[in-house]
């Protein structure tokens, strides 16, 4: 087998396990970045789903105050939301602020995914703020599996 071998490579290149060997490695190599260029890509609104989630289940909570709720107007009926009083209005965006460490944070979250979790908002109330402790700027008020929001469920109290 050695003698069908050219003499002119190096000793190294003349054993067939190596050749082997350095075959298997070029075709894995080809392998990995066929699979990283060609792999589905996350949407947008996948990476956002992923944040929410991470940051409702591992982020620390504070007290913050909803500054703000943008409410866009629907465009057709199969925009709006199924709610339970149409005359109350679902916002698309909630900004809020909070503070941590002496430093006040003011954020904004875009809430148009999050609709049935955002009806009836109340901004008179203060909010819960999930945070990221390493990014205290990277926060949330509302996601699927968790709130801090204080919701209109019944009319407020009114002393008589």
């Amino acid at each position: 087998m050695l003698s069908l071998t050219p003499t002119h490579l190096p000793l190294l290149l003349r054993s067939p396990r190596v050749v082997a060997a350095i075959s298997a490695s070029v075709a894995v190599a080809i392998g990995v970045t066929t699979y990283l260029l060609t792999r589905p890509k996350p949407t947008a609104e996948e990476i956002e789903r992923e944040r929410r989630e991470l940051l409702a289940r591992s982020g620390r909570i504070t007290d913050g105050t909803i500054m703000d709720t943008m409410i866009t107007e629907a465009r057709n009926t199969s925009e709006i939301p199924t709610q339970a009083d149409p005359s109350i209005p679902t916002p698309q965006i909630i900004v809020y602020n909070y503070r941590i460490g002496g430093v006040t944070y003011e954020c904004a979250q875009d809430v148009t995914a999050l609709a049935e979790y955002v009806h009836g908002i109340r901004t008179d109330l203060p909010v819960q703020v999930r945070y990221l402790p390493q990014n205290p700027a990277n926060s949330i008020v509302v996601a699927e599996s968790w709130s801090g929001l204080r919701l209109s469920s019944s009319p407020p109290y009114q002393a008589d």
